[in-house]
């Protein structure tokens, strides 16, 4: 073989050992640290620093929130006041729910850390939605369950009703 083939096969081949050293970094780097969370489109972002995602619109005036100067929504009555881990690393703790968004995952900026290896990263949003407590899975790898069922879109959770993350278990309550 000339000197020429055998450069081309030697660059080749040093190549080809370095794909796969990226590809083993890239799921090694995915393993640890979860897929990236795809950022749901904010119709109106006028205002938005460039770069950052714009802040969630504050709630309009009206049935769901009675008072006119409102920038959270308020729990009522008929929703749930509390979150009460039922299974898991940590059963029996509650957590009031003061209306605003919480984030469920391994991350230490949870709201609710569930460390465990079924867990990802930032793995679901609790959120109140006119009146109501709906819970959205935030591209996670093992998925969210309501009442054994997957979830794949924003899912309302009735009172009482178990909701599954890895191997935690939690219900809302009153």
């Amino acid at each position: 073989m000339s000197e020429l083939t055998l450069l081309i096969l030697r660059l080749a081949f040093l190549a080809l050992l370095w794909g796969f050293v990226f590809a083993v970094v890239y799921a090694l780097r995915t393993d640890l640290f979860g897929q990236r969370v795809r950022r749901q489109a904010v119709p109106d972002n006028e205002g938005a620093a460039p770069g950052r995602a714009a802040a969630p619109p504050a709630p309009r005036p009206g049935p769901a929130n009675s008072l006119p100067h409102s920038t959270a929504p308020a729990a009522t009555s008929t929703s749930a006041k509390r979150l009460v881990v039922t299974s898991g690393p940590r059963s029996g703790i509650e957590m009031p729910l003061a209306g605003q968004p919480l984030t469920i995952g391994r991350s230490g900026e949870s709201g609710l850390v569930i460390r465990d290896d079924y867990t990802s990263t930032h793995h679901a949003r609790l959120m109140l939605m006119n009146d109501t407590w709906v819970i959205q899975d935030l591209d996670s790898t093992n998925g969210t369950f309501v009442d054994g069922s997957r979830v794949s879109a924003p899912t309302q959770i009735p009172l009482n009703t178990p909701v599954k993350i890895g191997t935690t278990s939690f219900e809302l309550r009153r």
